[in-house]
């Protein structure tokens, strides 16, 4: 599968946004999807992860309240709505796929976007 990701920007503290990563080519309801996110010298990291058919969701505690996954499986597209963002939230967004249960760990996804930048500012 070939994920695409995009919907970032530059934006000020206390915005919106919305991230989409449509996929093509093997059936997208084959995976469950998931949001990372690497800003500058640091790891990636875990922000968001979606099951594939019952829509089962999973974030990391630091985001909770403020992201939201979501997923279209007739348009082969996961959504990721931040609100509130704060200059710490600055990073390259990635969405990936696994073949498995979603997980938290990056190194267990199949396949991956080329990233959308986001970028907060104060």
């Amino acid at each position: 599968v070939q994920l695409q990701a995009s919907g970032g920007g530059l934006v000020q503290a206390g915005g919106s946004l919305r991230l989409s990563c449509e996929a093509s080519g093997r059936a997208f309801g084959s995976y469950d999807m998931g949001w990372f996110r690497q800003a500058p010298g640091k790891a990636r990291e875990f922000v968001a992860a979606i099951s594939r058919s019952f829509g089962s969701t999973y974030s990391a505690d630091s985001v909770k309240g403020q992201f939201t996954i979501s997923r279209d499986n007739a348009k082969n597209t996961v959504y990721l709505q931040i609100n509130s963002l704060k200059p710490e939230d600055t990073a390259v967004y990635y969405c990936a796929a696994r073949t498995g249960r979603y997980v938290s760990s990056w190194l267990q996804y199949d396949y991956w976007g080329q990233g959308t930048q986001v970028t907060v500012s104060s």
